[in-house]
């Protein structure tokens, strides 16, 4: 990566919102509701406390991947719309800073999370920091249109740690969760890409809908839709599905799969005319999609104790 430090010279004195921003909390947000998913459904209980402090270090973790990834990529936020005005390439904030914030939160929340829960779920959330700071940051993003199916991965291991947190191992159920976030990923980002192309076109990121076009972008969408269908699924013929998950799994892959099914048979003309409102939507309801997955797991097991859960 080119040095350009001297491109974001610190003009503003840096306020603590700036800092908190560096942590990308609506990503942070995600990253705290899967993980706590993952914990609240696996068949151990936990102590509140540990749970509490276990959760507070997923969420440090998940802020101090995202700090890193502003420190890397500082240059190509400056010229992209919906980043530019993030404390790295406004100049509130350094990239150095951004990186000590980073390395030194990653540490402590590792460490912090093998002290209070377990190796097995820290040495998880380590390797998450990692894969996303490493190798979807600074390697994938830039170098291939795959970047987000791999990439994809990072988001996808909290509710992993969680389960961890509250059995010390993984197990198919958290194997599958894992499935669902990596799966719902490439449609999820695509469908964002197709009406921000230019965004990543002019920052020299080679997503698909600059290397392939919006045209095969569409046909990518619907064939990960059609895949991520069944991983969805399958979650509700296991210890942690039941009536309820299966009844919200088929009603929202049905409606994620007829918004792709839309996207698929639109052309760029029809996109244009009505400033990508389709997309858009199925942006916005690929957000609802995930959420609802990982609450109806969780009611599903807040019903278990009293026979209404599972099977």
């Amino acid at each position: 990566m080119t040095d350009t430090t001297s491109a974001f010279d610190q003009t503003t004195e840096a306020s603590f919102g700036d800092y908190i921003a560096l942590l990308k909390p609506r990503v942070m947000s995600l990253v705290v509701f899967t993980a706590l998913a993952g914990l609240v459904v696996a068949p151990v209980a936990v102590h509140p406390f540990i749970a509490f402090m276990s959760i507070l270090c997923i969420a440090i973790g998940g802020g101090a991947s995202g700090a890193l990834n502003m420190w890397w990529d500082s240059d190509i936020d400056a010229v992209m719309k919906r980043t530019k005005g993030r404390p790295v390439p406004a100049g509130r904030v350094t990239r150095q800073e951004a990186l000590a914030l980073g390395l030194t939160l990653s540490g402590f929340a590792v460490v912090m999370l093998g002290l209070a829960a377990n190796w097995v779920a820290a040495g998880l959330l380590a390797f998450t920091i990692f894969f996303y700071a490493v190798v979807y940051t600074i390697w994938l993003k830039r170098s291939t249109p795959q970047n987000i199916v791999i990439g994809g991965a990072a988001g996808a291991f909290p509710p992993m740690i969680g389960w961890a947190v509250a059995t010390g191992g993984v197990s198919l159920e958290s194997v599958l969760m894992f499935a669902l976030i990596f799966m719902w990923t490439p449609p999820h980002f695509w469908a964002l890409a197709l009406f921000m192309n230019d965004d990543y076109s002019n920052a020299g990121v080679p997503m698909l809908t600059v290397t392939h076009g919006r045209k095969a972008t569409r046909v990518h969408i619907l064939v990960y839709t059609l895949l991520l269908a069944p991983m969805a699924l399958a979650i509700a013929a296991t210890s942690i599905g039941g009536p309820i998950y299966l009844v919200t799994s088929l009603v929202l892959n049905l409606l994620f799969i007829r918004g792709a099914l839309r996207i698929w048979r639109r052309d760029e003309d029809q996109a244009g005319a009505d400033k990508y409102a389709t997309e858009k939507k199925f942006f916005r309801f690929s957000l609802a999609y995930l959420f609802l997955h990982f609450v109806a797991l969780m009611v599903q097991a807040g019903l278990a104790p009293y026979g209404l859960g599972g099977w």
